[in-house]
C-alpha cells in the first residue's frame, strides 16, 4: 500500500498553515510602522511544487513554501499634514495591506486547508475500510 498521498496532503496543510499565519501577520500590522518610521510591508508566501521524475509520472507533487517575501504593491500615501510622520508635502505612507484582499485570501486559504483535511480523512477512512475487509 502506498502512503505517499499522506505526504502530499501534509505538505499542503503545512503550506496553507504558513499562508494563514502570513495573513494573520498582515492583518495584525495593518496600521504598523517600523522603528525607522517606514510602513509595514505586506508579506506573501512563495509556493513551489516539488516535482521530480517520479512525481511528474504520477501527476502528483508536494508543495513547499520556498520563502516569504515583501509584497511589491506600493505603499499608500494619504494626505494628513497634522500627522507627525507626514513628509514635507503633508503625506503619510500607510502600509500596503488591503483588508479586503487579506480577508479574501483568508477565506481561500481556510477552504484549501479544509479540503486537505477532508482528503486526509477520506484516505484514512479508505485504509480503515480496507483493513476491515481483511479481517
Amino acid at each position: 500500500m502506498d502512503f505517499k498521498v499522506f505526504d502530499v496532503i501534509a505538505s499542503g496543510l503545512e503550506a496553507e498553515r504558513i499562508r494563514l499565519n502570513t495573513i494573520a501577520s498582515n492583518l495584525a500590522n495593518i496600521e504598523s510602522y517600523k522603528k525607522n518610521g517606514k510602513p509595514y510591508k505586506r508579506l506573501e508566501p512563495v509556493f513551489r511544487a516539488m516535482v521530480n521524475e517520479e512525481t511528474f509520472k504520477n501527476g502528483i507533487a508536494k508543495v513547499k513554501v520556498e520563502k516569504i517575501v515583501q509584497s511589491s504593491y506600493p505603499v499608500v500615501k494619504v494626505y494628513d499634514p497634522s500627522n507627525p510622520m507626514a513628509d514635507k508635502d503633508g503625506y503619510v505612507e500607510k502600509p500596503n495591506v488591503n483588508i479586503v484582499k487579506e480577508m479574501t485570501d483568508l477565506i481561500t486559504a481556510s477552504r484549501i486547508y479544509q479540503a486537505n483535511l477532508n482528503a486526509l480523512n477520506l484516505n484514512r477512512d479508505l485504509i480503515l475500510k480496507t483493513l476491515e475487509m481483511w479481517r
